[in-house]
């Protein structure tokens, strides 16, 4: 094992401060990196599956790249570069992506990992009803996968797709084994007999309560983001699920567990107050955390009234009420720290309530019941949130009643809000009994969570947006590899959603915090995404 050089530590730490975001004390604190010990971290949310194919919620990102590994993936500038492959060539028509792989990489069951295996997982993708979001957005433009040698594969599209290699870096492009794409009991859910290459192997999973992971000693195929190559420092993690803040802050001060995840504002100065703890904070990349609004029937189906909404929400406040000053305002659908961001939407819109008010009435709802409530035609302006508990963080479910509460005193609209268990919050999706629906994502490039939402076929395209301006906005950007082009591109996507058609409330721009005692070392953020990386380059100190 040999300790790589810090750069891309301080390299990352000065794009957090640019961000504006607090960056944890020196890693020195706990002395140089050694091996062997076991950690215990105490993270907010439980997955809802382990297999890094079926990915959806950025709270389970650092567990995903515990035990898999992509082909792709990016370094603290934001450029892709090579870790299960050496390299790639892409043809100059964009139709074809050659990539080399690594010699001598096995996954923990013994399976070699070579041209045969990625072509296995990339059809494991494409087959009916696996992960058909992946395969009707991520593989849309895929034509076929060739395996051109055991070290060798060969991507054909039907149209350019720059961002196919996003996929290749992405947890759902993750290589799992083939012999657990066979015989895995529950394939979907993932478990101990769905591995992959990675650093740690999952030999324990108590639902509700915890995961353990152990060392893999054969691994020696580090990323060149990582900081040391070999094996990890540690013998052993364990993550407990534990919801609830303070009982996370709890058992880190009372030294149970070592480091957490997720800690709101309430609960920070817990942290900084404590020489023996330290805190940290970096925003997610992808997009913002948004309610965006259902058009395929009343009332959103009509501009005024989702105009009247947003202008009912004076964000600032609701955000100072809920997160005390720490949380980033949103303007737009997309992350401020991601490059696509459209500044010009910053003031733009929102926190104006005689406006919200004139445009309610101008759509007809110009009356109200006793209860204070707008009505027309006898009917309550009433609108739905269905929040699934699995997704809920950084309580949100907190800031749904803060917004329940602005936007009933403001304009008189009747939030609904209803946090239920994932089953039926996609029965009430099927059955478009919603009109908002809640979301961010962490996707590195943040063209491939607006994909995702907002395009006529994307996968969780809530709003229901059949717009063909959008879906040609969408696919030029994903055609493209020209910065500028692409960056112009969405921003006139961005002005379309929020300030022409007010498709979104954006609301705030997610950060990831950890709190970690100072005996542990190595903690960081994965580069770029903004989110807690994985275990590997963890240690405790003697």
């Amino acid at each position: 094992m040999s300790v790589r050089p810090l750069r891309t530590l301080a390299v990352a730490a000065v794009l957090a401060v640019a961000a504006g975001c607090a960056t944890a004390p020196a890693v020195e604190a706990a002395g140089q990196p050694r091996s062997g010990g076991a950690l215990t971290w105490a993270v907010e949310t439980e997955p809802i599956t382990l297999n890094p194919h079926q990915y959806a919620q950025a709270k389970a990102r650092l567990l995903v790249w515990n035990s898999f590994e992509a082909l792709l993936t990016y370094d603290a500038r934001g450029a892709l570069v090579p870790w299960l492959a050496t390299g790639w060539q892409v043809t100059p028509d964009g139709l074809r992506y050659t990539l080399s792989l690594r010699a001598a990489v096995t996954f923990t069951d013994g399976t070699p990992f070579d041209a045969a295996a990625v072509k296995a997982n990339i059809d494991k993708l494409r087959e009916p009803g696996y992960a058909p979001a992946v395969a009707a957005v991520q593989l849309r433009h895929l034509k076929a996968v060739e395996v051109v040698d055991p070290r060798t594969v060969r991507l054909t599209l039907t149209a350019p797709d720059v961002l196919i290699l996003d996929f290749l870096a992405s947890p759902q492009g993750a290589q799992v084994s083939p012999r657990s794409l066979r015989e895995a009991r529950n394939l979907k859910a993932g478990g101990v007999d769905v591995v992959g290459t990675g650093p740690f192997v999952l030999d324990r999973y108590a639902p509700g309560q915890e995961l353990h992971y152990r060392r893999n000693p054969g691994y020696d195929w580090a990323p060149p983001t990582a900081t040391h190559t070999g094996p990890a420092h540690l013998d052993e993690i364990t993550y407990r699920f534990l919801k609830e803040s303070a009982v996370r802050v709890g058992a880190l001060t009372s030294q149970q567990v070592q480091l957490i995840e997720g800690v709101p504002a309430t609960d920070q100065p817990l942290i900084t107050g404590n020489p023996r703890l330290r805190l940290s904070r970096q925003l997610n990349s992808g997009s913002a955390y948004s309610y965006y609004l259902n058009v395929s029937h009343a009332p959103f189906d009509d501009l005024r009234v989702r105009q009247a909404f947003r202008e009912a929400v004076d964000v600032d406040t609701v955000l100072a009420s809920v997160y005390r000053d720490t949380a980033t305002r949103a303007w737009s659908v997309v992350s401020p720290s991601s490059p696509l961001y459209d500044k010009r939407l910053e003031g733009s819109y929102g926190g104006d309530t005689a406006r919200a008010n004139r445009l309610l009435d101008q759509a007809g709802w110009a009356t109200r019941d006793a209860d204070g409530y707008r009505t027309r035609a006898g009917r309550r302006l009433t609108v739905r949130l269905v929040q699934a508990a699995p997704y809920v963080r950084d309580r949100r479910d907190v800031l749904a009643q803060a917004v329940q509460a602005a936007v009933k005193q403001n304009a008189g609209i009747d939030l609904k809000v209803s946090l239920v268990d994932q089953g039926t919050a996609q029965q009430a999706f099927a059955r478009n009994e919603y009109e908002v629906f809640d979301n961010s994502r962490a996707d590195t490039d943040a063209a491939a969570a607006l994909n995702l939402l907002l395009h006529s076929g994307g996968g969780i395209n809530r709003t229901r947006i059949n717009d063909p301006q959008l879906d040609r906005l969408l696919e030029a950007g994903q055609a493209t590899a020209d910065p500028t082009r692409r960056a112009a591109g969405y921003a006139d996507l961005q002005q379309r959603v929020v300030a022409d058609q007010a498709l979104a409330l954006p609301l705030y721009a997610p950060a990831d915090q950890i709190a970690a005692s100072t005996a542990v070392g190595g903690v960081r953020f994965e580069p770029t995404a903004g989110v807690p990386a994985s275990a590997y380059d963890l240690w405790i100190a003697r």
